[in-house]
């Protein structure tokens, strides 16, 4: 569970290991970020999956969205805040415990510290292998290449055709100006 994410992600590694066709995927080309250091994501495709929280005594299925990454990751699926929402289930990160109601009272799920720490320190261990690729390196390279000229203002406007400057306050020897367009209606 990560409560920053604002997606739920599923790599395909877990999707084929659960023997789901990817021609089941819906196509999308919103890219994202935050998932590979220093990268843009494309997913392959979006899916709608059942995920189950509780026991047999007291459980909850809701249908979540996933968008599923081409990429390894160490984890099966990072469920985000929309995860959150649809359970409206409510992290305890000191106890390592996350809460969500269910039809016969509260759905408690925790782990161990233990558990956790050793999950962080492969998490870790996968970012410096990704971060020290040479892959990462030539993207990196890409990247730059089509960088925005840093030489130009952030406050450099350029006009389209059909516009003039006109000052702002005649009267003043400022001389500040504003672009208008010369195609507006009198309005």
């Amino acid at each position: 569970m990560d409560g920053g994410s604002g997606l739920n992600i599923m790599y395909a590694k877990t999707l084929d290991e659960m023997g789901i066709d990817r021609t089941n995927l819906r196509p999308i080309q919103a890219p994202f970020h935050g998932v590979v250091p220093g990268m843009q994501a494309v997913p392959l495709g979006q899916i709608d999956l059942p995920v189950t929280f509780g026991d047999r005594f007291n459980y909850r299925t809701e249908t979540l969205t996933f968008d599923i990454v081409g990429f390894p990751g160490t984890f099966h699926a990072i469920l985000g805040r929309p995860c959150y929402t649809k359970f409206m289930a409510v992290p305890n990160y000191t106890y390592l415990k996350l809460k969500m109601p269910g039809p016969r009272g509260v759905i408690t799920i925790g782990t161990s510290f233990q558990c956790a720490y050793e999950c962080e320190v492969e998490c870790c261990g996968h970012a410096s292998a990704v971060i020290a690729s040479e892959e990462l390196a030539t993207l990196r390279e890409e990247v730059v290449e089509e960088a925005p000229d840093v030489k130009k203002s952030t406050r450099s406007f350029e006009s389209a055709e059909g516009s003039r400057e006109v000052l702002l306050d005649p009267s003043s020897s400022e001389g500040k100006k504003v672009c208008i367009g010369t195609a507006l209606s009198s309005e």
